[in-house]
């Protein structure tokens, strides 16, 4: 039970140059329910046997393992407000540096991701750059609620490290109402396919495929999304945590096109309990290929045992399905922990 609480199955101020956007017409509200919120394509629903069936598979999971820690340089990313780069701190959490704003998605910094501090899910790997090292953070992108997405220690340490220029979080529809119960007012909540804008990024939140919940009785009573940070001259996907749908082909046709996304591949077996949920290596090739990105990383991998796969398997079973789909080896690929790479030769 504990070693699921990251991934939530278990639970079965001002910011100069901002301002909304209303929803696209077009936009329908299907997703929206009477008690909250579901997926724009139907799949099955896993009953509560099938939950204690996994627990029985799961039996621990596997070993944890460590992987290479990559050397950055915090005075370089303090410091950096021109050149473009992108660092993978661990599972779901990137330092995006993009004409001159600091960008985190899904933050996470603390030993577990749990409701509770000493039990659930602990980190194979320290944070790859730690959260005293970070530069002065403009925006932060949360996709969901599940506990290794949106650590509330980590949220509530970014919102005080900043007191006088705090962080502004982008969040799903429905999480307004958590941040302001601990004080934290500069949130801009948004449905799918609305947008918003600060600074010269405009921000959409796009919809994929999976669900919410913190405790046993909030399941999908708060929305879930993937993100869509868009410059002038550079557009990078950022999908979050999610099952394949055709949520992606439909993120492809809307916006032509990405220099980069950052998709999941991990946390995936066994395949008939999380299927629904979170993709596999080979479906997140097909991911990259729907929403048409010329460059990808892989993420959701490395940091938290979380499912039964080694957790060391997703970065080989990644290139075999890059392989397979005939991609160019370097088209799809993953980071060390703490790796910063330069965007400069993936912009457009």
């Amino acid at each position: 039970m504990a070693a699921l609480a990251g991934c939530g199955i278990a639970a079965i101020v001002g910011c100069r140059g901002f301002h909304e956007t209303p929803d696209y017409p077009e936009m329908s509200k299907k997703h929206h329910s009477a008690r909250g919120f579901r997926n724009n394509y139907p799949h099955p629903h896993k009953s509560a046997g099938d939950f204690l069936r996994f627990l029985a598979e799961f039996r621990g999971g596997p070993p944890p393992r460590s992987f290479p820690l990559a050397a950055n340089d915090p005075a370089f990313l303090r410091a950096n407000r021109s050149e473009a780069t992108l660092t993978w701190v661990g599972h779901d959490t990137f330092l995006i540096q993009m004409q001159g704003l600091n960008i985190l998605t899904d933050p996470h910094f603390t030993e577990r991701a749990s409701p509770v501090g000493w039990a659930g899910p602990g980190r194979m790997m320290p944070p790859g750059l730690a959260l005293e090292d970070l530069p002065e953070i403009d925006l932060v992108l949360i996709s969901h609620n599940h506990y290794d997405h949106l650590d509330e220690g980590t949220v509530r340490a970014l919102h005080r490290r900043q007191p006088h220029r705090p962080p502004r979080f982008y969040v799903p529809l429905g999480l307004k109402a958590w941040f302001a119960a601990r004080g934290i007012a500069n949130v801009v909540e948004l449905d799918w396919w609305q947008q918003a804008e600060q600074d010269g990024v405009k921000l959409h939140a796009v919809p994929v495929q999976h669900f919410s919940s913190r405790g046993p009785f909030d399941r999908n009573a708060t929305l879930w999304c993937g993100w869509v940070a868009e410059w002038p001259d550079f557009r990078l996907f950022f999908a979050g945590d999610s099952g394949y749908s055709r949520d992606f082909a439909d993120i492809g046709r809307r916006f032509g096109g990405f220099d980069l996304s950052l998709i999941p591949i991990g946390a995936y077996d066994p395949r008939w309990f999380m299927r629904a949920m979170h993709v596999d290596p080979e479906e997140a090739v097909q991911i990259h290929l729907d929403v048409r990105s010329r460059q990808s990383i892989g993420m959701h991998w490395g940091t938290f045992v979380l499912t039964l796969e080694d957790p060391a398997e997703p970065p080989r079973r990644l290139a075999e399905a890059v392989a397979k789909a005939g991609l160019d080896p370097g088209s799809f690929t993953v980071m060390q922990h703490g790796e910063t790479r330069r965007l400069g030769r993936w912009a457009r």
